[in-house]
C-alpha cells in the first residue's frame, strides 16, 4: 500500500509547505483539494510552472459538483486537467443532498458516472466516487444500488472512514470487505462526538479496517484526509505516527 496526505491549506505559503514537506513526513504522494489546483484548471502548464511536474503532487485530484449539464462540463474539464498534470485519478464528491432521492435516482447517477468514467479511462485517468454524508451515496443500501448499476471498470470507490461513520455505517471493515472489488482509494480520518479527529484520536476501529484491507489484498493508496484545525506539519507528523502503528505486523 502507498501512503498519501491531503489537507486544505490556507494560502499559497501553506500549500508550498505541504508540497515541500510531505516526503519528509513519510508520505509518498498528495491528494489535492479543489482549491489547491482549480485556479489553473484552464491552464495546466501554469500549474506545473508554479508547482513543478512531480507526479507525486497529483496522485489524485479531489473535486465536487453536480451531474447536470454544467456540472458534467466542469467534471470533463477537470478530467482533462488531470490528464495534463498526469494525475492517477479524479475523486468525485457528488454535491447533491441525499434527501428525497429514490433508488432509481442513485442508479441513474451510477450510469452517468460510468459513462464519464469510460471517457476518463480513455484519457488515462481513473474516476473514483467519494461517498459523503448527505450526498446520494450515503446509506449502506445506497452503495448496493449504485454499484449494482455502475460499470466497475469505469467508476471506482474512494472509501472515507469518517464519512461512513457520520452516515451511520459503523462497520467500516465490513463495507471494505463487501466492496473490495471496486475500492481503489482510502481516505483515512477519525471521528468522535460529531467531529473529525486526527487519525487514531477518535472512535473508529482502524485495526479491524486494516485487517480487512490485508485479507482482501488491497494494495492501493491510503490517504490521510486531514480536516481538523490542527496545524499542518503537526497534523502530518501525528497522523503518520498513527499510520505507522496501524501498519505494524499483527500476530
Amino acid at each position: 500500500m502507498k501512503l498519501a496526505f491531503s489537507k486544505p491549506t490556507n494560502g499559497l505559503d501553506e500549500q508550498r509547505l505541504m508540497f515541500d514537506r510531505f516526503r519528509q513526513a513519510g508520505y509518498e504522494g498528495l491528494q489535492l483539494k479543489g482549491g489547491q489546483y482549480a485556479a489553473h484548471l484552464d491552464d495546466p502548464s501554469a500549474f506545473q510552472n508554479e508547482w513543478g511536474d512531480d507526479q507525486a503532487l497529483t496522485t489524485a485530484l479531489i473535486t465536487g459538483g453536480t451531474l447536470d449539464q454544467s456540472g458534467l462540463a466542469q467534471l470533463r474539464d477537470t478530467i482533462a486537467f488531470a490528464q495534463a498534470v498526469k494525475a492517477e485519478r479524479l475523486v468525485f464528491c457528488h454535491g447533491l443532498s441525499r434527501i428525497g432521492l429514490a433508488d432509481e435516482d442513485i442508479a441513474g447517477f451510477a450510469k452517468t458516472l460510468s459513462q464519464v468514467g469510460r471517457e476518463a479511462a480513455d484519457q488515462g485517468v481513473a474516476l473514483s466516487l467519494h461517498h459523503h454524508f448527505d450526498q446520494p451515496v450515503m446509506h449502506r443500501h445506497d452503495f448496493d444500488v449504485f454499484f449494482d448499476a455502475a460499470d466497475h471498470d469505469a467508476v471506482h470507490l474512494t472509501v472515507d472512514t469518517a464519512h461512513l461513520v457520520k452516515s451511520g455505517i459503523t462497520d467500516v471493515a465490513g463495507l471494505v470487505r463487501d466492496f473490495a472489488n471496486v475500492i481503489d482509494n482510502l481516505h483515512l480520518k477519525d471521528f468522535a462526538d460529531g467531529q473529525w479527529r486526527l487519525l487514531g484520536e477518535g472512535t473508529i476501529d482502524f485495526p479491524a479496517l486494516f485487517e480487512a484491507l490485508q485479507d482482501t489484498g488491497y494494495d492501493g493508496w491510503l490517504c490521510v484526509d486531514e480536516e481538523t484545525s490542527t496545524e499542518l506539519t503537526e497534523a502530518m507528523d501525528r497522523s503518520r505516527a498513527a499510520l505507522s502503528s496501524l501498519l505494524q505486523p499483527r500476530g
